[in-house]
C-alpha cells in the first residue's frame, strides 16, 4: 500500500515586535497628522511571493494618535465604529511584478462592513535567517485611499474655508514575517 502525501503550503505569520502599520492624514489642510494601530496581525501563505495568499486583519480598538480625545473619537461611529466592527481586513488577489524588489498588491480592503478594491505598492526587502535560525522575510508597503469610500464621513468646515480632516488618508507598513 502506498502512503499518499498532502503538500502543505508554507506560512508566514507577522513577527510583531518588528513591524509596524501606520498613517497619516491631513489637518486643517496645512499639515500631516500621524497614527499606528498597535494590534494588527498578517499572515502569508505560500514559498513564492507572487503567488501567495496575504491576509491582514486591524484591531481597530488599537489606533493610537497620540491624543486620547482624538483615539475616543476615531472608535467612535463617526470614524471606525471600533464596538460594532472591531477588525479591519485586506485580503490579496494578486500580486505582480513590477521591477526588480518592486510590486503592485491588489486585494479587497473592509472597513465598517464594506468592502472595495485597493492597490498596495510593496517592497521585498529580502529573506533573512535571524540569530535564532528562523528564516524571516521583510517589506516595505504604501497605499492611498479616500476615508470616505469606507463611510468614513466625518469632517467639520473651517470658517476661513476647507476641511479639518483631509479626505485622503496615506498608509505605510513595515513588515517582517517569519516562516511556520
Amino acid at each position: 500500500m502506498e502512503a499518499t502525501q498532502t503538500a502543505v503550503a508554507t506560512k508566514w505569520t507577522l513577527d510583531p515586535t518588528h513591524s509596524e502599520l501606520g498613517f497619516k492624514v491631513k489637518h486643517l489642510m496645512i499639515s500631516n497628522v500621524k497614527g499606528h494601530f498597535k494590534n494588527f496581525d498578517i499572515e502569508m501563505e505560500g514559498e513564492d511571493f507572487t503567488k501567495s495568499k496575504v491576509t491582514v486583519s486591524i484591531d481597530a480598538s488599537s489606533i493610537y494618535t497620540n491624543n486620547e480625545d482624538r483615539d475616543t473619537h476615531l472608535k467612535s461611529g463617526d470614524f471606525f465604529d471600533a464596538e460594532q466592527y472591531p477588525k479591519l481586513t485586506f485580503t490579496s488577489n494578486n500580486i505582480e511584478k513590477l521591477e526588480d524588489d518592486e510590486y503592485e498588491m491588489t486585494g479587497e480592503l473592509s472597513i465598517k462592513g464594506q468592502s472595495k478594491p485597493v492597490t498596495l505598492n510593496v517592497e521585498l526587502g529580502g529573506f533573512m535567517k535571524d540569530p535564532y535560525g528562523n528564516d524571516k522575510v521583510g517589506f516595505s508597503v504604501n497605499t492611498k485611499i479616500n476615508r470616505t469610500d469606507w463611510g468614513l464621513n466625518w469632517n467639520a468646515a473651517l470658517e476661513t474655508g476647507g476641511i479639518l480632516v483631509g479626505e485622503e488618508v496615506k498608509i505605510s507598513g513595515e513588515v517582517q514575517l517569519v516562516k511556520q
